[in-house]
């Protein structure tokens, strides 16, 4: 059992799977940039974060619920999740873009199912992933696989936080897309150079431009005297 004070969020196990060093700025060093993609999926969830609860079809439809769970030291909020009058529970998570090749997506999904049936005491079979970029549900199975990553990765997402370390950046082709790229700088530590010693570079080339700046200024002086 965690101590509340140790919970981390549930998105925090997204982030780290689609990149750890991006989970330790957003989560670690407070740091956040929105871009285009950010934009888009913060619109997508307002409309989804209504807190209603309504009635469809025999089906009890409540939004932004709260989940939690002591065991694995989560906590978060689920979008929506259905409670069907044969006793099946449902949770759903929307998503801005289209499906990933990696697993994250999934993962989180899975978490909140696990808080769901330790809150419950009710096993949860399947959810479902609503992409907005294609509009449709992608249903998901809580089988022991995925059971099994989820929880490896509270475990990594929680070993993280203890240490405090954020890693290293490792440039790829999805860091393009990343609204912290600014902050990251992936290319330049991926050369071998630091953010220090990125940093110093350019306060030295502005030091330079200061001084020919000033040789040029004396030497005008001199022409006119």
């Amino acid at each position: 059992m965690y101590a509340e004070s140790d919970y981390v969020m549930l998105s925090a196990l997204q982030h780290y799977l689609f990149c750890p060093r991006q989970c330790a700025l957003i989560h670690l060093e407070q740091i956040w940039t929105e871009n285009r993609y950010t934009a888009e999926g913060r619109i997508l969830h307002e409309r989804v974060d209504s807190r209603e609860r309504e009635v469809k079809s025999g089906v009890r439809i409540v939004r932004t619920l709260h989940v939690r769970s002591a065991r694995l030291g989560l906590s978060g909020q689920a979008d929506v999740v259905e409670f069907h009058a044969d006793g099946r529970i449902c949770p759903v998570e929307y998503k801005r873009g289209r499906p990933k090749s990696n697993r994250c997506d999934e993962v989180q999904l899975c978490a909140q199912a696990l808080c769901l049936e330790e809150m419950l005491g009710k096993k949860i079979d399947d959810g479902a992933l609503f992409y907005g970029q294609n509009k449709r549900r992608r249903s998901v199975a809580f089988n022991d696989e995925l059971r099994r990553l989820t929880e490896e990765t509270v475990a990594q997402v929680h070993h993280l936080f203890r240490t405090g370390i954020t890693p290293k950046a490792v440039y790829s082709a999805k860091c393009d897309q990343c609204s912290l790229i600014a902050a990251c700088l992936p290319k330049s530590c991926t050369t071998g150079r630091s953010v220090r010693k990125y940093l110093a570079g350019m306060l030295r080339g502005a030091d330079h431009e200061k001084d020919a700046q000033h040789a040029l200024r004396n030497d005008a002086r001199g022409l006119s005297e």
